[in-house]
């Protein structure tokens, strides 16, 4: 908010005369005037990083559905075992975003490629960034490693999950995201000065930035582990290897939900910012279009995945419908600011279809990944990319990212196609990223036989064999009485 401006020789002007009495009145007017303004622009600073905290600590719940939905999805046998993963993805997140990551990402001035200022916060708080800012995009960050725990768990030993947990978010999700978020990046929408196309990359919360990159992450590691043994026959025929708690996956989802109105509606970082004359046309409306755009895609993708799979399987399965709303939360994720509430329905219904289509291609080609990570986070994050150069309104374009005169828009509300090719690049460079530093990573990880626990380890569990001991009391006590299969389903 600006200050307001006030001058005592202007207000001494409206006196009767012009007298020393009345230019004292006037300065002390204007005195109290500029406390004033001092006084709101200090309520419109704090109210803004209070709503930043609070969207801060929305996203880092979301580390919690992530834990919970991991443990659900796999087999009770290595629940000790995603657990930890899930602490250290926060952990060790925290520690190497701190010193390194939020520099890549953030540490203007710098080039289009990667942020070079601001090792270990040491010019925060500035005029540009506070504290807050810096906890908003560090739960960012692990929210990345998250997605990539998934897709390579139950046969992963701890070490690695160590090393590319941090080399994730200490520099390639940094990266990515200071092409895109940064004012310096070359293909971020707030560049003014060097726009992409005119436009810029339009990835509001990251359907690209964290979700293609985690999920991609995820499908190298998973394609370079190879399956878990049992999950296909010798003639190819996949077969199910359930996780061993349904509620898990649910309660996870839930708290996912309730995290993505920090996630999407708090990528704002200010709720104070008028748009128009009137109380009821400003950011503050836009905080809440964007959460209806993110139910409306969820719910839809959750119904359509319903129906879907009943029609393919046969079953009304809760896990499927639970991945396909956050496939559609995903996928929402690039364009929830700019786009309208019935677009978001055809982005949440396009999006279930894409989960399913995925996971029937990971199935013919042997790809094993047990929380449908790279599928749902690669595959929708990728639909959601496409679909905000659609789908992106003029009007909530230009205001969101104003600035710039004639910026292109979505190409099916006549803005023309250079916002689609904007985010075409934008697809490819995210792959080609991902692929040149965390495919490297895996492979090396692997030749130096650091990747992945031995056959007997992993049909014993993950939790005896290198967590001391199993997550349950009662799966240890079965297997004190039965050395061969449990209710748990170790196979």
């Amino acid at each position: 908010m600006d200050s307001l401006v006030c001058s005592p020789e202007d207000l001494a002007k409206f006196f009767s005369s012009n007298t020393t009495d009345h230019n004292l009145a006037a300065a002390y007017i204007c005195n109290r005037f500029s406390t004033i303004s001092d006084s709101l622009k200090d309520t419109s600073f704090a109210v803004d990083s209070t709503y930043l905290l609070f969207s801060a600590y929305l996203v880092f719940a979301m580390q919690l559905g992530f834990a919970m939905l991991c443990a659900g999805s796999v087999r009770a046998k290595n629940t000790m075992n995603i657990m930890l993963t899930n602490v250290l993805d926060a952990a060790a997140g925290g520690l190497f975003y701190y010193l390194f990551g939020f520099a890549f990402a953030f540490g203007g001035p710098s080039n289009g490629f990667i942020g070079h200022n601001n090792f270990a916060l040491k010019s925060i708080p500035s005029s540009n960034f506070d504290y807050s800012y810096f906890l908003y995009q560090w739960a960012f960050a692990i929210a990345a490693a998250g997605i990539t725990s998934g897709s390579i768990a139950e046969r992963t030993q701890f070490v690695a999950y160590l090393i590319y947990s941090s080399f994730l978010t200490g520099f390639v999700y940094p990266v990515v995201s200071h092409w895109f978020w940064s004012s310096d990046g070359w293909a971020s929408a707030t560049n003014t000065e060097n726009l992409l196309f005119g436009s810029g990359v339009i990835d509001f919360a990251g359907s690209g930035v964290v979700h293609m990159v985690g999920g991609i992450a995820g499908l190298y590691g998973a394609l370079i582990e190879g399956p878990r043994i049992g999950r296909f026959e010798h003639s190819g025929r996949p077969v199910t290897l359930r996780g061993h708690s349904a509620t898990l996956v649910v309660l996870g989802t839930f708290l996912l939900w309730f995290g993505w109105y920090g996630f999407n509606p708090g990528s704002f970082a200010k709720i104070l910012v008028p748009y128009k004359s009137g109380y009821y046309y400003g950011q503050w409306s836009a905080v809440g279009r964007t959460a209806v755009t993110t139910t409306l895609a969820g719910c839809t993708a959750a119904l359509t995945t319903l129906f879907g799979t009943r029609i393919i399987s046969g079953h009304w399965n809760v896990t499927d419908v639970c991945n396909g709303l956050l496939g559609g939360f995903a996928a929402i994720t690039s364009g929830c600011s700019v786009v309208e509430p019935w677009a978001a329905i055809i982005c949440g219904f396009i999006a279930a279809l894409v989960l399913i289509g995925c996971n029937k291609l990971a199935e013919r080609v042997k790809y094993d990944d047990p929380l449908e990570a790279a599928q749902l986070h690669g595959g929708c994050g990728t639909w959601g990319v496409i679909f905000t150069a659609l789908f992106a309104t003029e009007k909530y374009v230009n205001e969101v990212y104003p600035g710039k005169e004639g910026r292109p828009y979505g190409l099916f509300m006549g803005g023309g196609g250079r916002l689609l090719g904007a985010h075409l690049i934008q697809i490819l460079v995210i792959i080609a990223w991902v692929s040149a530093t965390m495919g490297p990573l895996f492979i090396v990880l692997k030749k130096l036989n650091l990747l992945r626990i031995s056959a007997e380890d992993e049909t014993a569990g993950m939790d005896m064999t290198r967590h001391g001991g199993f997550a349950y009391a009662f799966e240890l006590e079965e297997n004190a009485k039965n050395s061969t299969l449990n209710p748990f389903g170790t196979s």
